[in-house]
């Protein structure tokens, strides 16, 4: 069993909430684009199975959390994450501990964690998910009811092979920092 680090105290609130059919079909129509050095990935959602992290993770994006963070963590075969607001500061120490000051209820289904699935990173707790997120590089099907799959690469998988194919460090942080920019798209 893998978990993600997550070093976030477990206290804070969970946001949950029901989202109306015409909600839900909006999210679908709406696309992510992470801009890195290394070229652009786009994401569809997964709203139906997903609401509250898809509905996360745009709205974290619309307000440029995102921007300048980095993709902290790339383990080849199986994962890359981003999406820590720690890893704007070049001080790599406390990379992969941070989130949005709040956490996401799971909503965990039979979606299966394939190459090219954007999932949610958690601690050990469900519930625990905030802003940080990865892709699957490879089938982790071990994974699959445990965490949080909320879309998929659509377009750009060749640069998240780059990505994960990075000289990094023994915590599995990319020597140079790619940094990202999120767009959501049309809005």
């Amino acid at each position: 069993l893998l978990t993600l680090p997550c070093s976030q105290v477990f206290s804070q609130e969970v946001r949950s909430k029901k989202f109306s059919s015409e909600e839900v079909k909006k999210m679908s129509e709406q696309q992510a684009i992470i801009h890195t050095k290394l070229g652009d990935i786009s994401l569809k959602f997964f709203p139906e199975v997903a609401p509250n992290h898809v509905n996360n993770f745009i709205e974290l994006a619309k307000k440029g959390f995102y921007n300048g963070t980095i993709f902290h963590r790339v383990v080849p075969k199986f994962v890359i994450q981003g999406g820590d607001p720690n890893s704007k500061n070049p001080d790599r120490s406390k990379h992969g501990t941070g989130g949005p000051g709040y956490n996401v209820k799971a909503e965990f289904s039979n979606t299966p964690h394939k190459r090219g699935t954007l999932s949610m990173a958690r601690s050990a707790h469900p519930d625990s998910a905030g802003s940080q997120f990865f892709i699957c590089v490879a089938p982790a099907p071990f994974l699959d009811g445990k965490y949080t799959a909320f879309g998929e690469v659509v377009k750009g998988i060749e640069v998240v092979d780059k990505i994960v194919s990075q000289p990094r460090d023994g915590n599995d942080n990319p020597n140079d920092r790619i940094e990202m920019t999120v767009d959501i798209v049309p809005e």
